[in-house]
Order: structure tokens, then sequence, then C-alpha cells
């Protein structure tokens, strides 16, 4: 599941007439950034959900037959309702989702997220990286990982978008409107939250200013 609904309002003026998503950084959108990692970790079903400007995602698309476009009408749906509204779309079991605000650099941060996976012990598996290397990314970060992995609130590891979850813990809440965050927190009370640390480069392209700071990563520059 690729996030691509939001109103992009830290983007703004940029996304006065067209979705974040569509946003180019290197001379690539940046829903294009993120489908590149999910066509090379060969995830089987692809969808991406759209709202505002929903029209301009599904023209981008059109060509991506292997892509489902999930249209959140009338209102947004947030993280969790918006992964559950799709869920007819992407099939049961362990779910990737991958929000299109960011670039990486090194290890396709779906595959690392596929060696670390134990479904034994996880319902959640969270990709993080250390609030200094958050690139573009303001804050001192999310979560903190104890000595077996599991995660909690607060720490010094940022969330960069990416991660595993199942999806009888998003199908468990009802339709509507509601933040992934909701499904962690029951997944954490169960002990089967956890975390992995991201070994490359990740920038937050969710204002102006990222564009050019992810430019610089992927370019190679400190």
């Amino acid at each position: 599941m690729l996030f691509a609904a939001g109103f992009g309002t830290r983007m703004r003026p940029l996304t006065a007439d067209r979705p974040k998503p569509l946003i180019e950084v290197a001379g690539r959108a940046l829903l294009d950034h993120a489908l590149a990692l999910a066509d090379a970790a060969e995830v089987p079903a692809k969808a991406v959900n759209a709202h505002y400007r929903a029209e301009q995602i599904a023209a981008h698309l059109a060509a991506r037959p292997d892509v489902a476009v999930s249209h959140e009408t009338p209102d947004l749906l947030d993280t969790g309702g918006g992964l559950r509204h799709a869920l007819p779309l992407l099939g049961g079991g362990p779910l990737y989702t991958l929000n299109t605000d960011a670039v990486w650099t090194g290890p396709n941060p779906l595959d690392t997220l596929a060696e670390a996976w134990q479904p034994d012990r996880m319902d959640a598996l969270l990709l993080l990286v250390p609030a200094e290397r958050a690139r573009g990314h303001a804050g001192a970060g999310d979560f903190r990982l104890d000595a077996g992995g599991r995660l909690a609130r607060g720490g010094s590891l940022t969330y960069t978008g990416a991660q595993i979850v199942v999806a009888e813990a998003v199908a468990a809440h009802p339709p509507g409107a509601f933040s992934l965050n909701a499904v962690w927190d029951g997944i954490a009370e169960r002990g089967r939250l956890f975390g992995a640390v991201h070994p490359g480069g990740w920038c937050d392209v969710g204002h102006p200013g990222g564009i050019a700071e992810a430019e610089r990563m992927l370019a190679g520059a400190p």
C-alpha cells in the first residue's frame, strides 16, 4: 500500500495544482520513486490511495495495470482507515505500507523489512532511522527499541513511513477515518510491535525544502 491521498499542506504552494506524490525529485515523481522500490521487491499486489486531485493520480497510473487505485470519497480516511479501505485490493496476510513523501538510499527498505520479519513474534514491524540521520525532518524521534527489538513510544528513532503490518490488525478497526497509530497501540499492548533500523539514507520530502535535500542525498552529498 502506497499512501498518496493527503492534501500536501506542508508542501504548499507546490501542491496548489497537483498532489504531493506527483512532485518530482531528481526528475522523477515521488510516487514513482516509491513504486520503484515495490517493483524491485517484487511485491505481487500494489495499491495507491487517492483523494486530493485523485484524477491526476489515476491518470499517472493509467499505464500501470498492476497498480490498483483506492479512491477515498467523499472524505479522507487517514492512514489506518485508508489502508483498511484498500484491503480488498491487497489480499490478506502481512502487508507492506510505504509513504510516498520520502526517498531512500542504500538497501531497498522493503527488503530490509522482509529480512527482519518474524511472523511468529510480530504483528507490525516499523522501519526507523536515528533522528540524526533523518534528513529533511525536524524532531527528536518517535520510538525507542528494547534489547529484543520491541518498540515503545519516545526515543531517538524516527519512523520512516515503511512497515510490515498484518491485515487482521487493521481489519479489526471499524470502517472510517483512523490513524495507523491506533493499530500500533493495540499491537504494542500485545507485545507484538517491533522495529528495524534502515542502514542507508532517508529524506523526508513532505515540504519544499526537502526536495533539494533529497536531491543532495541522492547525489551522494553528505
